[in-house]
Order: C-alpha cells, then sequence, then structure tokens
C-alpha cells in the first residue's frame, strides 16, 4: 500500500495542464526475439513484445508488454510503464541549447507476476551530437518484497548508414544499488537493427538485427558457481511498427 501511495502522490502533484494531454507523436511496434544464454531460469528462450512510444502535451511515455516463452515450457508476462512530464513544455525549465535539453518528473511502474514496483525521481533529456535522443533518469525505488533501493538508468538511440543502407543503434543501461536482500545490479541491453522494409518493399517500417544484453547479479541475485547469474545473450530480433 505504502508503494502505490506514493507512486499516486508523484502523479497526482503534476500539473493539471496533464489532464489536457495532447499526443504530438506516438510509434508502435511488435518484437521478436529468439536467444539461447538467459540466466534465471530456461536459458533458450522467445520474447514476444508490444511497444508504444509517445510525445505528449505533457512530457513522454513509454509502455512495453513481454511475453516470454521458454523452450522447458514456462511462460513468463512482464510490463513496465514510464511516464515522463516535462518541465520544459509546462513552463518549469527554459529549453537551452546546452547539454541539458529538458528536466522532467520520471516515474515508472514494473509489473510482473510475483510483484509490483513503483519508480520515481528526475529525469533529463540531453542533447547529444548524432544522437536522436539520450534520456538519464534518476530513480528511488519503491520495491514490494525487497528493500527500498536506488536506480539509474541510461537510454539512447543512434541512427547511422553504412553503403546507403538504414541502421539504429539503441538501447539502455539500468544500474541499481546494493541492499541487505540484493546485491547491485547492472543490465547493459543494446540492439543494432537494419532498416530492412525498403529492400523488402514495404512501407511500414521493418527492422531486422540482433539484441546483446549484458547482465550482472540478474534481479539483484548474487552470481556463483552453484547459480549464474551473470548473463551474456545474444538474441535475433525482428522488429516492426504498424
Amino acid at each position: 500500500m505504502k508503494n502505490s501511495v506514493v507512486f499516486l502522490t508523484s502523479l497526482l502533484s503534476l500539473p493539471a495542464g496533464a489532464a489536457q494531454a495532447e499526443v504530438l507523436w506516438q510509434d508502435f511496434s511488435v518484437s521478436y526475439l529468439n536467444g539461447g544464454n538467459y540466466r534465471v531460469g530456461d536459458r533458450q528462450r522467445q520474447v514476444y513484445t508490444l511497444e508504444h512510444v509517445a510525445g505528449t502535451s505533457w512530457g513522454d511515455s513509454f509502455l512495453f508488454m513481454d511475453h516470454l516463452r521458454s523452450a522447458n515450457g514456462d511462460r513468463e508476462n512482464y510490463g513496465e510503464w514510464s511516464p515522463r512530464f516535462s518541465l520544459a513544455k509546462n513552463g518549469w525549465y527554459q529549453s537551452a541549447d546546452g547539454l541539458v535539453k529538458d528536466v522532467l518528473v520520471a516515474t515508472t511502474i514494473e509489473m510482473s507476476e510475483l510483484s509490483t514496483h513503483y519508480l520515481y525521481g528526475v529525469g533529463l533529456d540531453l542533447n547529444v551530437p548524432g544522437f536522436n535522443y539520450v534520456q538519464l533518469n534518476m530513480y528511488r525505488r519503491n520495491n514490494e518484497q525487497l528493500e527500498d533501493n536506488w536506480q539509474t538508468t541510461v537510454v539512447w538511440g543512434f541512427p547511422f548508414e553504412i553503403a546507403g543502407q538504414s541502421f539504429v543503434w539503441d538501447g539502455f543501461l539500468d544500474w541499481f544499488n546494493s541492499t541487505d536482500d540484493q546485491r547491485a545490479s547492472c543490465n547493459w541491453t543494446s540492439q543494432v537493427k537494419w532498416l530492412a522494409s525498403p529492400a523488402l518493399g514495404l512501407e511500414s517500417r521493418l527492422y531486422l538485427g540482433l539484441e546483446y544484453a549484458l547482465w550482472r547479479n540478474k534481479f539483484g541475485i548474487a552470481d556463483s558457481p552453484a547459480f549464474r547469474t551473470n548473463e551474456s545473450n545474444v538474441s535475433a530480433l525482428l522488429k516492426w511498427y504498424f
């Protein structure tokens, strides 16, 4: 109850203008991953992901839902919703041409079949040459079954071309600190994707590529010879925007 009250209080403290939201742009996508070196559970898994990302008059929003299907028959669902509320769009921060483009109230809710976690803190949108976006978010984690702790998240997107073909390198880095009941954990996950739709004659964007996940002490569980939680996993990737 305490966690949900803190999260809802942070949402209710937002500017009144957020209630009259205007969607400025949005993307829907579905992804498919297939990898063979997952940790904490079966090694071979397929992951189906639905994503929605939007820029609005009050800030931005990122939502995804994962459905994991393991080779041993296990099934799992996991989702996150991360609305961020812009101080610049609501007149509380003067956007500039320097490093910090915007300051935001950053929130996230993590939802699994085992627990729900609520995160709240400060986000920064950064101006970095060549990147479509770079975000730095610093959170306080209200954990449902574990001791509360702190998390830092970096998100980026970098487009590039090779031999006239369009690619994008994007991903995220999550780090959270240790507590009495969990180890410090770091998850660096990135994707390199080729825009295949022009070659296939498709109007909607279709990407093919690879995802690489490097995770230390996955889920805050200490890696040991008896139970490996350090993950280094390459997955084949297909992503379609519709």
